[in-house]
């Protein structure tokens, strides 16, 4: 009977060495839940970007608003009779050299 006790608990020892250092022990799952974790959040960034452009083209299929203000953006484009003003500033005078 101590020989079956001792043969269990050496049997219980060396499971609880697999589960928690082998190849597919406990480290692994952490790692590969991260991994997950930061897949998901890659998929949510990309889902965000995917839903923006989705709304961009249905907007530029149905609306001409949003055609008019790419062109306007874009392209330069204006209306017929409308006036065109662009306004530059001066460039700022170059700082004065100083002589040693």
């Amino acid at each position: 009977m101590r020989l079956l006790a001792v043969l269990l608990v050496a049997l219980l020892i060396a499971l609880q060495v697999r589960l928690w250092s082998g190849a597919t022990g406990r480290g692994e799952v952490d790692r590969l839940g991260e991994a997950v974790a930061t897949q998901s959040r890659e998929n949510d960034r990309l889902k965000l970007r995917n839903d923006a452009l989705a709304a961009e083209v249905d907007d530029l299929k149905e609306g001409e608003d949003a055609v008019e203000e790419r062109a306007r953006a874009e392209l330069g484009m204006i209306r017929p009779g409308e006036v065109f003003y662009r306004i530059v500033e001066d460039a700022p005078a170059p700082a004065p050299e100083r002589r040693r």
